[in-house]
C-alpha cells in the first residue's frame, strides 16, 4: 500500500506515533524521495507527496492499494478485455517493479505490481500492519466478475434476508479482504479500497484522535471482532481492526 498525502512529514509522524512505524527516504530519481515505512525493519507501507497538479484537480490525501501480479502488461490486457480501464500504459518503477494503475468497472482504482527488487508489503496481520483490503462499491456483483477473472479470486456471498451484506475475497486458499455495498449512508463518496489494520483494541481511536485524526466510523462489533474507520490528520482514511487474524 501507498499513501498519498499532501504533508508527508506529518503523515509519518502520525503513523510512527500510532503504529510505531519508522521512516527511510529512499532516492526516487526525478521525483525526489520516496518515503519507505517500516516496522521492527519489515517493510508494511510507503508514502509519496501529492503534486501539485492532483491537487488542483480535487483529488484528497488516500491510500492506495496494489496487487502483485506475473506480469503488469498482460494484466492490463486481461483488465480492458473484462470491462475496465486502464489509466495509461503499463511502467517501469525505477527498476524494482513494473506497474499498470486499473479502474475497475464500478469506478475504484488500484494498481496491478509486478515485482522486481521491490516485492511490496513484507509483513502483514501483526499488530500495526495491513490485515484486510475492502473494496466499497455500490455494485459488488459486478466488482466480483471483474476481479475474479482478473485475479484468479475466489468470492462468496453473505446475505441476510435474502439481502446482499457483503462478499468474501479468498486468495489463495486465505481470505484478505471483501466488497461492501455502499449504502446511502454513503453519500456520494466515490467507490474506493479501504485498507485495515490490526491494533491491539479498537479504543486506539482515541489516539487517532489525540494525534490530530479523525473518527468516521465505530467501533463496530462484528463476529470477527471490531473495527473503526478512521482518518489521518491529512484526511486519507483507514480502518483500525480488533481481532484474530492468520498466521
Amino acid at each position: 500500500m501507498d499513501l498519498a498525502t499532501t504533508d508527508p512529514a506529518g503523515a509519518k509522524a502520525f503513523y510512527g506515533e500510532l503504529f510505531g512505524w519508522e521512516a527511510e527516504d529512499m532516492p526516487a530519481g526525478e521525483t525526489g524521495i520516496y518515503p519507505m515505512l517500516r516496522l521492527d525493519g519489515d517493510e508494511v507501507c510507503a508514502l509519496y507527496e501529492m503534486g501539485a497538479e492532483r491537487r488542483e484537480m480535487g483529488v484528497l490525501p488516500h491510500c492506495y492499494s496494489y496487487v502483485s501480479v506475473e506480469d503488469a502488461d498482460v494484466t492490463a490486457a486481461k483488465a480492458r478485455e473484462l470491462g475496465g480501464t486502464v489509466l495509461g500504459d503499463p511502467f517501469d518503477v525505477l527498476g524494482v517493479g513494473r506497474m499498470a494503475i486499473i479502474q475497475d468497472p464500478t469506478g475504484a482504482v488500484l494498481a496491478a505490481w509486478q515485482p522486481h527488487a521491490h516485492v511490496g508489503t513484507r509483513r502483514v496481520n501483526d499488530i500495526g500492519c495491513m490485515t484486510w483490503n475492502e473494496l466499497q462499491t455500490r455494485d459488488p456483483e459486478t466488482a466480483a466478475t471483474f476481479y475474479s477473472g482478473l485475479f484468479g479470486w475466489e468470492t462468496e456471498p453473505i446475505k441476510e434476508d435474502g439481502k446482499l451484506v457483503y462478499v468474501t475475497i479468498r486468495n489463495a486458499g486465505s481470505q484478505n479482504g471483501g466488497f461492501m455495498p455502499m449504502t446511502e449512508q454513503h453519500g456520494d463518496a466515490p467507490p474506493h479500497w479501504l485498507a485495515y489494520f490490526t491494533v491491539p483494541s479498537c479504543d486506539a481511536i482515541a489516539r487517532v484522535q489525540e494525534l490530530g485524526g479523525g473518527a468516521l466510523a465505530g467501533p463496530i462489533d462484528l463476529p470477527a471482532g471490531r473495527i473503526a474507520v478512521v482518518s489521518d490528520p491529512q484526511g486519507a482514511a483507514f480502518a483500525i481492526f480488533e481481532g484474530g487474524t492468520d498466521d
